[in-house]
C-alpha cells in the first residue's frame, strides 16, 4: 500500500480524490460528474485549456464555508482541500448572460440549421433554458458566402462563435497554423491564410477543425452533423503504422463518414487526410467481385468452387511433379493478422514449404534483422507517447508529416515547443525545415554519417559508461573501430559539413532524453541493416534505452507490417520469429500445425522473382501486393510473374499484378472485415466489421480458410477470435491477448498471460542478456560504383501525404483531385546543365527503363539527387529503380538509384516503353 497521502477536494460538499490526470478543475469534475455536469463552448479536450468563453466558470473556496471565489474550470488548476460548487444561482445567471452576449453574434433559426439537435452552443443554450436573448444583433457574420472551395469541408462563418478551437486545433494538433482570427469585438473572424479561400489555403485536409467546432462554422463533407446514422463502429485505419483508431458511421449498411474518437491513445481524435475522407474506394465500381480464371488469355468469371477447384488442380499438378518449393506465397500487411497468420500457415502446413514473405522484405526487414543482432527484439523500444517525455528528436531516412502524419505532427508539435531536432534527409521536408541540425546527406551514406557521430561522441568522452559497462558487449573492439574513422573522408563522401554533423553529435549526446525514428531512407539502402546496429550502438552508447523519452522506434510504412511479421509471413522465421531452420523449432510448428513442418529455409521475394525466371518456382499467390507497380525494376518483375505457371491474386481491385494473374480472387478492405492490427509501436488493436463483404467478395481471411479446406488441411472455418486464440497459443509475445482484453485501445506486445502489456522494451536487460555493439565501414553503392559515368544522378523516392503506396485505394477517392500525377523533383544546378524548366517533361531513365515525369525545379533536393513519389501507375516510376539489395535482407535499394534525365517535348506522355536492350539488362 502506497504511503503517499492521498489529495482530496470537494464537488458540491462531496470529497474526491485528485488524481494524476486532474490537471484542472473542469477535468477533476468531468472524471467524477460527466461532461455535462458543467457546460464548456470553447473547450476541447485534446486542446490546451484556453479560457476564452468563460461558460465554464465555477465557484471555489479554499476553505469550507469560506469566500467563494468564480474561476473559468478549464484552465485553473485542482487543488488540495478546494471547494468548488458546479451550480447556482449566481453561476446560472453568469452563464446564461455569457451564453446570451454569443448568441447576439449568431443566427437563432435553430428549427432550419444544418446541425439542428446535434449543436453544442444548441445543447448549452436549452440546458440554460435560453430560447432569446436580450441584446441588439449586430450584423458582423450575416450574409458572409458560405465558402464550398474546399474538398472535404465547408466554412459558414454565419454560425461562427468565435471559440477558437479550430485555430487552436490547426495550430495545436495539426501544427499547420492555416487557420487565424483577424479583427476586434464584433469585427473579429477566422480567416485563411491572408483571406484566401479554404481550398486555395495550405489546408492539409486533416479535418481537426470541423473534428472539434461546436457549431458548423468548419464542417466535414461526410460527416454531417445534421444526418442521423444507423451505428458508428470503432476500427483501426489500414493506411500506415501509425494505427490510427477511427469510428465508421454506418447508414443504410453503407459507410457515410469517418470520423476519430477523441479518448483513443493512438492519435486522440485526430488523423490525416487519408484515414478521415479517403475511405470511398471500400464499395467503389471498380471493385473486383467475382473470381476470375484467364483462359486463352482472357478472364473468364467463375464461381468460388470453379476457382478454388482449379486452384487445387493446377497446386497439386506442380507439386506432384516438383515438390512443394516449386509453390511461393506473398502477404500482405494490409491484411489482419489473423489472416496472414493463416496464410503462412497454409504455405508452411497445407502445401509444405518456407516458401512465404510479405512486403515487410521490401522495407523494415533490415530494421528486424538489425535490431535482433543489437537488442534481440526487430521492433520499437518505446511508445509514441513518449515523443512527449523526449528531449531531442533524431529523424533518419523518414518523412513522418507525410507518410506518417499524426506522428509527424506529434513530433512537428514539440519541436515548435523548443525541443531539438537532428534530421538526416537529403531532401528538404516539413521537419528539415524546422530542425536545428539538417544534415543533407547523398543516399547512400548513412553509415559515413553515423560512424561519424559516433566518433565524435566518443572522443568528446560523452557516452554513458555506465550503460556500457553493465549492459553492452563488444566496447573495446567498438571504439578501437570508430575512433580510426577518417572525419575529413566520411564528410566528403557523404557531402556534408563535420562539424554540423559534429554538433549534432554532441547534442543527441548530451540531451536528457534523444528519442530516435527512422523510416525506409534507412532500410532501402544496400548498407540498411548495418545502418540499423548503428542506430542501435547511438543509443546503446549514450544510454538512450530502455526509459521514457528515449529509444529506437522504426516508422513501419503500412498499417501492418510489424503485424505481418509477428505473425511468420517471412521465410526465416515463423509466428513469433521462431527461426524455421532450427529442428526444435520445427518439432514446435508440427506439434501446433499437426503436420510435420518444412525444414529448408524458404525464399525471399527477390529470389521467388529469379526462381520464376529459371523455371525453379512454378506458381506464386500473392494477397494485397501490387508487386508490379511496387517492386523495383517492374521489367524484372513483369518477366518473373509472366514466367509462373501458376499466379492466384487476391486483390480488391484488378491491379497492374491482377492483370497478369492465372486466377483472380474478389477480397474485401478493412471495413468489411474484424480481426486485429499491430501498430509501429507495437500496440495491437481491434478490425470492426462496420459494413458487410460486398456481394460476391470474401475476407482474405475466409478464401485462405477455404483453400486450406480444399487441399485437405483440416483447418476450422475461419473465425477472427478463434485464429487470435491460436495465435496466442503458438506466439508468445501473444499469450495474453484475447479480443475483449483489446477493448478500444490495444495493447503493446508483449502482452503476459494475465493480459499485462509492455509500453516499453529492454528496460533492465535486453532478449540477447547484453546489447551487442557493432562496427561497420561505410562503402559505396554497388548501383553508384557501376553506373555513375553513365547515369551520374541518384534517384530516390518517398510517398506524398495524400496517397498511399500504389494508389489503388486513395486514387478512388476525391484525394486524386488534389494530387493526381508524380512529379520529378531536380536542383537548379542540375536542372540548368540539363536545360530544364519547371513544367517540362523529363525523360527519366536508368539501365532499367525509362519514364516521363512532370519536373519541378527546386532546391528542396541535394544536388545530384533527384526525388519522385511512385504512386501512379500511368507513370510506373519503379520501370527505372534499382535492382540492388540490402547485403543481409535483400530489402530492396529504392533510395539510391543511378539515373539521367532528358528533356523531352511538352506533350506529356505518360510511359515511355523500355529499350530492347534495357529490357534485356533487366
Amino acid at each position: 500500500m502506497s504511503s503517499e497521502k492521498r489529495k482530496i477536494a470537494y464537488i458540491d460538499g462531496k470529497p474526491y480524490e485528485i488524481g494524476p490526470n486532474h490537471t484542472s478543475v473542469l477535468k477533476f469534475v468531468e472524471s467524477y460528474l460527466g461532461e455535462k455536469k458543467v457546460p464548456a463552448l470553447c473547450n476541447d479536450p485534446n486542446l490546451a485549456p484556453y479560457g476564452a468563453c468563460r461558460v465554464c466558470s465555477v465557484e471555489i473556496a479554499l476553505v469550507k464555508d469560506g469566500p467563494t471565489k468564480v474561476v473559468a474550470s478549464c484552465h485553473t488548476p485542482v487543488g488540495e482541500n478546494q471547494h468548488i460548487f458546479t451550480n447556482n444561482e449566481n453561476l446560472t445567471a453568469l452563464r446564461k448572460n455569457i451564453v446570451e452576449l454569443v448568441l447576439t453574434d449568431h443566427p437563432m433559426e435553430c428549427g432550419t440549421c444544418e446541425v439542428n439537435n446535434n449543436c453544442e452552443l444548441q445543447d448549452v443554450a436549452n440546458d440554460l433554458g435560453i430560447s432569446d436573448h436580450r441584446y441588439n444583433v449586430p450584423k458582423q457574420h450575416k450574409g458572409i458566402p458560405r465558402d464550398t472551395s474546399h474538398d472535404y469541408m465547408r466554412m459558414n462563418l454565419d454560425n461562427c462563435i468565435n471559440c477558437g478551437r479550430c485555430v487552436r486545433a490547426c495550430d495545436e494538433i495539426q501544427g499547420s497554423f492555416v487557420l487565424t482570427m483577424s479583427g476586434r469585438g464584433f469585427e473579429s473572424k477566422i480567416t485563411t491564410d491572408n483571406d484566401a479561400l479554404f481550398g486555395d489555403s495550405s489546408c492539409v485536409s486533416c479535418g481537426a477543425c470541423a473534428h472539434t467546432c461546436p457549431t458548423d462554422a468548419i464542417s466535414d463533407v461526410y460527416q454531417s452533423k445534421s444526418v442521423a446514422v444507423d451505428e458508428k463502429v470503432r476500427t483501426t485505419c489500414s493506411y500506415c503504422g501509425v494505427g490510427c483508431n477511427l469510428e465508421a458511421s454506418i447508414k443504410d449498411n453503407k459507410v457515410v463518414a469517418i470520423s476519430t474518437p477523441k479518448e483513443s491513445e493512438v492519435n486522440a481524435g485526430h488523423t490525416c487526410i487519408k484515414g478521415r475522407y479517403a475511405f470511398g474506394f471500400y464499395d467503389h465500381p471498380d471493385r473486383l467481385k467475382t473470381p476470375l480464371i484467364k483462359r486463352n488469355g482472357k478472364f473468364e468469371e467463375a464461381s468460388w468452387d470453379e476457382a478454388y477447384d482449379f486452384i487445387k488442380k493446377e497446386l497439386n499438378r506442380i507439386t506432384k511433379a516438383n515438390g512443394p518449393d516449386a509453390v511461393a506465397g506473398i502477404s500482405s500487411a494490409r491484411c489482419t493478422n489473423e489472416e496472414n497468420y493463416v496464410f503462412q500457415k497454409m504455405i508452411r502446413a497445407a502445401i509444405g514449404t518456407n516458401n512465404i514473405d510479405c512486403c515487410a522484405r521490401i522495407c523494415h526487414s533490415p530494421t528486424a534483422w538489425g535490431m535482433q543482432q543489437t537488442f534481440g527484439t526487430g521492433a520499437a523500444t518505446n511508445s509514441t507517447e513518449d515523443i512527449y517525455h523526449a528531449d531531442l528528436f533524431m529523424v533518419i531516412g523518414a518523412n513522418p508529416t507525410n507518410a506518417h502524419p499524426v506522428t509527424g505532427a506529434k513530433i512537428k508539435q514539440q519541436v515548435m515547443k523548443g525541443k531539438k531536432l537532428i534530421v538526416l534527409d537529403p531532401i528538404t521536408t516539413e521537419l528539415a525545415k524546422l530542425a536545428d541540425y539538417h544534415i543533407k546527406l547523398r543516399p547512400g551514406t548513412n553509415v559515413a554519417i553515423l560512424n561519424m557521430m559516433l566518433h565524435y561522441i566518443l572522443k568528446a568522452n560523452l557516452y554513458d559508461k555506465d550503460f556500457v559497462r553493465d549492459r553492452t558487449e563488444g566496447f573495446a573492439n567498438f571504439i578501437k573501430e570508430i575512433e580510426r574513422q577518417d572525419m575529413d573522408h566520411l564528410a566528403k563522401v557523404a557531402g556534408v559539413d563535420k562539424q554540423l554533423v559534429k554538433e549534432a553529435a554532441i547534442a543527441y549526446a548530451t540531451a536528457k532524453n534523444s528519442m530516435e525514428f527512422h523510416g525506409l531512407g534507412v532500410t532501402e539502402q544496400e548498407q540498411g541493416s548495418k545502418t540499423v546496429m548503428l542506430i542501435a550502438d547511438l543509443a546503446m552508447i549514450t544510454g538512450n534505452i530502455g526509459r521514457r523519452g528515449v529509444g529506437v522506434n522504426p516508422l513501419r510504412g503500412q498499417n501492418n507490417v510489424q503485424g505481418a511479421a509477428d505473425m511468420g509471413c517471412q521465410p526465416h522465421q515463423g509466428a513469433g520469429y521462431f527461426e524455421v531452420a532450427d529442428e526444435k523449432v520445427q518439432n514446435f510448428y508440427t506439434e501446433k500445425y499437426g503436420v510435420v513442418h518444412p525444414t529448408k529455409q524458404g525464399l525471399k521475394i527477390p529470389e521467388m522473382f529469379d526462381g520464376a525466371i529459371n523455371k525453379d518456382v512454378k506458381a506464386v499467390w500473392i494477397i494485397g501486393e501490387d508487386i508490379v507497380q511496387t517492386d523495383p525494376n517492374s521489367a524484372h518483375v513483369i518477366d518473373a510473374m509472366n514466367s509462373l505457371e501458376l499466379l492466384v491474386v487476391q486483390e480488391i481491385f484488378m491491379s497492374e499484378t491482377a492483370k497478369l494473374a492465372t486466377v483472380v480472387l474478389p477480397g474485401t478492405t478493412f471495413l468489411e472485415k474484424n480481426g486485429t492490427f499491430t501498430n509501429t509501436e507495437r500496440r495491437i488493436q481491434r478490425v470492426n466489421r462496420a459494413v458487410p463483404p460486398l456481394p460476391g467478395t470474401k475476407t482474405d481471411g475466409t478464401i485462405v480458410t477455404d483453400m486450406m479446406q480444399k487441399l485437405g488441411f483440416d483447418q476450422p472455418e475461419y473465425d477472427a477470435d478463434q485464429v487470435l486464440a491460436e495465435i496466442a497459443d503458438v506466439v508468445p509475445f501473444f499469450k495474453g491477448v484475447t479480443r475483449e482484453r483489446l477493448g478500444k485501445m490495444g495493447l503493446q506486445w508483449p502482452v503476459q498471460e494475465d493480459g499485462t502489456d509492455t509500453q516499453i522494451l529492454h528496460q533492465e536487460t535486453f532478449k540477447l542478456g547484453k546489447g551487442q555493439l557493432k562496427n561497420f565501414d561505410w562503402k559505396e553503392s554497388n548501383e553508384i560504383a557501376e553506373n555513375k559515368k553513365d547515369y551520374p544522378l541518384i534517384l530516390t523516392t518517398s510517398r506524398v501525404l495524400q496517397h498511399y503506396n500504389a494508389a489503388t485505394m486513395t486514387r478512388r477517392t476525391k484525394n486524386i483531385n488534389i494530387v493526381s500525377e508524380d512529379l520529378l523533383l531536380v536542383h537548379p544546378n542540375d536542372a540548368k546543365k540539363r536545360e530544364l524548366n519547371t513544367g517540362d517533361i523529363g525523360r527519366l531513365y536508368s539501365g532499367r527503363g525509362e519514364v516521363a515525369l512532370k519536373v519541378e525545379v527546386t532546391d528542396k533536393v541535394k544536388e545530384g539527387i533527384v526525388f519522385t513519389t511512385f504512386h501512379f501507375p500511368e507513370h510506373m516510376v519503379n520501370m527505372v529503380t534499382g535492382h540492388g539489395k540490402d547485403e543481409e535482407t535483400m530489402c530492396a535499394e529504392y533510395k539510391v538509384s543511378s539515373v539521367e534525365i532528358q528533356k523531352i517535348s511538352n506533350q506529356f506522355k505518360t510511359v515511355v516503353e523500355p529499350k530492347e536492350n534495357q529490357a534485356e539488362l533487366s
